[in-house]
């Protein structure tokens, strides 16, 4: 006999709001929905009514552990109607705040998933680390979230060489202690039984669903916009796109461990490579023309996507935010399927879900 069961919108294996319905016998789930749209703001509508300032500091908003890449997105979108090109320097340092945020994106992350399986030691251990991002954060941009760095034709903040020299020094002991925390995740047997083999989605699923991110990374789908598509600068630096075949949970965590470490790789190339020149404008105030464009940016969780139109006043006519979680959270029906209730929170969590974003 079936019965649903449901799971949230509240619940505590979820950070955020969402109601997943199993249908299940006993504790197999046979199917599954999901239903969005209990976090709405309605920030694509206020955008209209604010200045390309307003706005910038609007959409920052959408997110708190990925600010900048709305942001930086935003401002990317607009200056791409106005004509300007930011300089290189600016262009650096956008880049090592964007990989900083996945750093912290990613040590969040993998901490939720370790407690929602039961491993506490390993979950405070990453969010140890977590605490280390967000002071180079702090020391970099004055902020631990939210950092309004991104700016229209460039930045906000320069970077010091003192600086650099300081989260140099942090990187080398935050590597450190990765590498312990990936040592960890490979070989501990609770780790193991708890997410080997757990919400498989097969690379076939993953394209035919249309996963993108770590998520899609974690089924074997070689995709990065930063790769892909490149922006800012991220054509002069060398890294690898991160991938693992298991398809299953296991594999979302590998993949985010893997990053990190491909993340400071390019965080390192920046300071050594850091162009001179100026970091922003100065006191000019670009004027973006009639005019539409759209623009993707690798965000921690995968694709993110402003499109932006302008009618040649000083507010957007529309603003038009895609985010990952819309395109991964299609995949969750197909993972639950043939796995035990017990691992549903843990499955629906491994997509490293931002209801916020999605509903905006």
């Amino acid at each position: 006999m079936s019965y649903i069961v449901p799971i949230g919108p509240y619940h505590p294996s979820l950070e955020e709001p969402v109601h997943a319905r199993l249908i299940t016998e006993g504790e197999l789930i046979k199917d599954a929905e999901i239903f969005i749209g209990y976090n709405h703001r309605g920030i694509e509508k206020i955008a209209m009514d604010r200045n390309y300032i307003q706005t910038t500091t609007l959409v920052e908003r959408v997110c708190g552990i990925c600010s900048h890449s709305h942001a930086m997105t935003f401002t990317m979108t607009c200056e791409a109607i106005a004509g300007v090109t930011p300089s290189k320097r600016s262009q650096y340092i956008n880049v090592i705040i964007s990989e900083l945020e996945r750093l912290h994106s990613h040590a969040l992350w993998v901490g939720v998933a370790l407690h929602n399986i039961g491993h506490d030691s390993l979950f405070m251990k990453s969010w140890d680390d977590r605490e280390k991002i967000m002071d180079m954060l702090e020391l970099l941009t004055g902020n631990r979230v939210n950092y309004g760095i991104a700016i229209f034709g460039g930045v906000r903040r320069d970077i010091t060489k003192d600086q650099m020299e300081q989260v140099e020094k942090a990187l080398d002991e935050y590597e450190e202690d990765l590498k312990v925390l990936t040592d960890f995740v490979l070989n501990d047997k609770t780790v193991a039984l708890r997410t080997q083999g757990v919400g498989v989605l097969t690379t076939e699923d993953a394209l035919t669903l249309g996963a993108i991110g770590p998520h899609a990374r974690a089924s074997n789908v070689a995709v990065d916009v930063r790769k892909d598509a490149p922006y800012l600068a991220y054509d002069e630096f060398e890294f690898n796109i991160a991938t693992y075949h298991t398809c299953d949970v296991f594999a979302r965590v590998v993949v985010r461990l893997l990053e990190c470490f491909e993340s400071i790789k390019i965080i390192r190339q920046a300071f050594k490579n850091m162009p001179k020149g100026p970091i922003n404008m100065g006191n000019k105030i670009p004027t973006i023309q009639k005019g539409e464009y759209m623009m993707r940016h690798e965000a921690p969780r995968g694709q993110l996507s402003y499109f932006v139109a302008a009618n040649g006043t000083d507010k957007p006519a529309r603003v038009s935010i895609h985010v990952p979680t819309f395109k991964n959270a299609p995949t969750v029906p197909t993972m639950l399927k043939g796995n035990s209730v017990a691992d549903a929170g843990l499955i629906i969590a491994s997509i490293d879900p931002c209801f916020s974003c999605m509903d905006r």
